[in-house]
């Protein structure tokens, strides 16, 4: 029993800063304090910094080889008690990294207290977080690569189904519902490239920075580095300690991922109202109502745009928390693990059922056709005519609008107006118009890289899945 311990010790008993302070922790201080409630998630990546610190340690000659033995023994205990259950975690040893080495202390005995030589909180948990997003990011990558894939498989099935592209939730030209998809293939690979980048900034070790300047034993930085996987180490102790950077831009790309799953959410809500009746969605991804038995709501696509703004919330509340930060660490920067855990855990599920859902979508051709029949969505490819012709294109417009409204008023589609009516509004309209005022016509003459041809959504699906 150390003398803190012993009844008239000091209060601070069983801490590792305990022998500074002359009286307990107040108990509500102490619940406040504590991180462990949720930083435990990271007890694995405390444990694999630890043992390669301990390593290192022995390599330089800074603690004895049968330390390091010892160290490896008990944190090997400490992993399988971590995994199945078992580890006592306690509110009282404040955090993850307090109740780890509280435990190899208790299994190995001084060996245990030699693992801290060297490094500071400060500088271990930095570790244990980029650590931990680095492994995050991997698995987040994986499912929105299925996204993409099954984007990809549903914009091939449908290259050819044609469908109103809007702008303002209007009608306004014929596209394929392929290419539709296809935009969001677009968005979810922008999301993908910058998590890999995001990635690349993360994987930096702190781990010698110590508590802000570094230290005075003679460690190997690199060596640490290499056996962690990391690109390398940050060239800057206060930064190091410091910086959440790489979690604020993590927040924000995640922010941006979100914000592309909600539009698409929406999406699906709008096109599954029969209103719309654009698409069908598997039941298993739909609820039903306690008092209305014949509804069928979009609840996942519903749920995922309301994720969105936790997301939001998590990027925010970590900008906040560092905005006002003077160098080096501040105890604010523990109020960073509970938005980014959480931000990480809402992306990672909302890109798994997306994935899915996506598989469990039935497009509707005929509905998407009758929409199409509504917006005079061919009035562009008539005034594309019209210059062909040799009329400059704002006097085409303004004949193509006069011919818009006249349909409009006789309750027809431009398709369906005789020749001899739209060549009232223009004499350079000629019997081969008719073939451009077809919505199959329309969306095959955009056949460029980027348009909405089939031809050029199964070209472009084929250079999506080269991409993947």
């Amino acid at each position: 029993m150390q003398p803190e311990d012993k009844p008239g010790g000091t209060a601070a008993a069983g801490k590792a800063w305990s022998g500074r302070f002359a009286e307990p922790l107040d108990a509500l201080t102490q619940r406040f304090n504590a991180s462990v409630d949720f930083d435990r998630r990271l007890a694995e990546f405390d444990i694999q910094g630890s043992l390669a610190h301990a390593r290192m340690l022995g390599r330089c000659r800074i603690i004895p080889a049968a330390d390091v033995a010892a160290i490896e023994r008990g944190m090997a205990q400490i992993l399988e008690e971590v995994r199945g259950g078992r580890f006592a975690w306690s509110v009282e040893r404040e955090d993850v990294h307090f109740n780890i080495e509280y435990r190899l202390t208790e299994l190995v005995g001084d060996a245990g207290k030699r693992l801290h030589t060297a490094r500071s909180r400060n500088d271990q948990v930095a570790t244990d977080i980029r650590l931990w997003l680095r492994s995050e990011i991997d698995a987040i990558a994986a499912i929105l690569r299925r996204v993409r894939e099954a984007l990809l498989d549903l914009a091939e099935a449908q290259a050819g189904t044609l469908m109103p592209g809007f702008t303002h939730l209007q009608v306004a030209q014929p596209i394929t519902f392929g290419h539709h998809l296809m935009a969001y293939f677009e968005m979810f690979t922008r999301d993908a490239e910058r998590l890999a980048d995001c990635r690349r900034r993360c994987n930096r070790l702190p781990l010698g920075a110590c508590a802000l300047a570094g230290t005075s034993y003679p460690i190997d930085r690199e060596s640490v580095a290499r056996e962690l996987g990391f690109d390398g180490v940050c060239e800057n102790s206060l930064d190091a300690v410091s910086d959440r950077d790489f979690a604020v831009e993590f927040l924000a790309a995640a922010a941006l991922c979100m914000m592309h799953v909600s539009r698409m959410a929406e999406e699906l809500v709008t096109w599954s109202n029969p209103r719309f009746g654009f698409v069908a969605i598997a039941d298993r991804f739909c609820t039903g109502s306690s008092i209305m038995p014949q509804k069928k709501n979009p609840d996942v696509p519903e749920l995922m745009r309301g994720k969105t703004g936790r997301v939001y919330g998590g990027l925010v509340a970590l900008l906040t928390v560092m905005k006002g930060q003077p160098l080096a660490y501040n105890k604010d920067n523990q109020e960073d693990k509970e938005p980014l855990f959480d931000a990480a855990d809402t992306l990672r599920d909302v890109l798994s059922i997306l994935a899915e859902l996506l598989r469990g979508i039935t497009p509707r051709p005929d509905r998407m056709l009758e929409a199409l029949r509504e917006g005079f969505a061919t009035a562009t490819d008539l005034a594309d005519y019209l210059v062909r012709k040799g009329l400059a294109f704002r006097d085409a417009h303004e004949v193509v609008a006069k011919a818009v409204r006249s349909a409009e008023q006789a309750g027809k589609d431009l398709a369906d107006l005789t020749l001899a009516e739209l060549k009232a509004f223009s004499p350079l309209i000629e019997a081969d118009v008719h073939s451009v005022l077809t919505a199959e016509g329309s969306a095959a003459a955009r056949k460029h890289i980027g348009g909405t041809a089939p031809e050029a959504v199964r070209a472009a699906v084929k250079r999506g899945r080269a991409r993947l």
